[in-house]
């Protein structure tokens, strides 16, 4: 089994007890945000809504990705060791890719969703059936495996003649360094499958919003003007912050003139930051999930308080 060895962390021996603490928390945060907002849409029948269901699936996505570096993370500041063997790298890198990748295509697919919720009320419950909806999910979740699936495999099937991953986690274009072989047709079929996942996102979330925009500004009224925006901006928010760091994430391991720095800087965010913030801010900002989970916590505190 061939052993590779990842990015220093350069952390001083005098802080990796209180960094390596930081991380069990802030892993043990993303958990609990995560399940208290997917018991929520499963215990509430009112979230059953197509809307709620695709940030159930979102959610599932950041637990995948959370899960996939966490955990790796705090045992090599635990154990100070860089070192990961082949299979369980390239599974860290599939499990990253299918978070990134699918999280672009869930928040594409709520836009949609937005779109019709918004622009065309009156036919949204006979365009967001139940049946459509779940092709909407077996599409998104079989377009996420088939493409990290072929791009994984046919970066796998080169023989590795080094074993230095250079970033801070294991991921495709740090796996296509390791061999010695010409990569070209695979770097060339990687760009190709980024294209083929942001272009149409790209292009259907900002149809989506235009057309928003344009009833809002159409219909003059302050209230559905200021209720859509409360609806859409958040995810519009989400949606282009996470495009971004992404975008520059994949593009940055294809140029040699971006400082390595910068390089690890955004592979770092994007699978620390959407995970933590994703839950709070769909959970604060949707006023169902809000009251749902603020009745919880209430009952909690109130039943506590009658045991002492």
């Amino acid at each position: 089994m061939t052993i590779l060895t990842m990015e220093s962390l350069d952390i001083p021996p005098s802080s990796a007890s209180s960094i390596f603490v930081f991380g069990i928390i802030t892993y043990c945060l993303i958990l609990f945000f995560q399940s208290m907002l997917l018991v929520t849409i499963v215990v509430k029948r009112d979230l059953h809504k197509p809307m709620y269901i695709l940030l159930f699936n979102l959610s599932v996505c950041d637990l995948m990705g959370a899960t996939a570096f966490f955990p790796q993370m705090v045992c090599s500041i635990l154990s100070q060791s860089r070192e990961i063997s082949y299979p369980t790298c390239a599974l860290q890198g599939i499990l990253i890719h299918l978070y990134l990748c699918g999280s672009l295509l869930f928040l594409t697919v709520m836009a949609y969703d937005r779109y019709v919720a918004i622009c065309k009320p009156l036919r949204y419950h006979n365009l967001m059936t139940q049946g459509t909806l779940v092709k909407l999910i077996f599409m998104v979740w079989s377009i996420d495996v088939v493409i990290i699936g072929s791009v994984f495999t046919l970066t796998m099937s080169k023989e590795i003649c080094r074993t230095n991953i250079v970033d801070m986690y294991c991921n495709n274009p740090s796996l296509m360094k390791l061999s010695c072989e010409d990569m070209r047709a695979i770097n060339y079929y990687g760009l190709f499958t980024i294209g083929l996942v942001q272009g149409p996102s790209i292009l259907i979330v900002s149809l989506s919003y235009i057309k928003i925009l344009m009833i809002c500004i159409s219909t003059k009224q302050e209230k559905s003007i200021s209720k859509a925006m409360q609806t859409c901006g958040t995810h519009l928010i989400v949606f282009m912050s996470f495009e971004i760091n992404t975008f520059l994430l994949l593009i940055s391991h294809r140029l040699d003139a971006v400082s390595p720095h910068l390089r690890r800087a955004f592979g770092v965010s994007v699978v620390i930051f959407p995970p933590i913030l994703n839950p709070l801010i769909y959970g604060l900002k949707t006023r169902e999930i809000r009251q749902v989970i603020f009745k919880f916590l209430q009952r909690k505190i109130s039943s506590n308080r009658k045991l002492n």
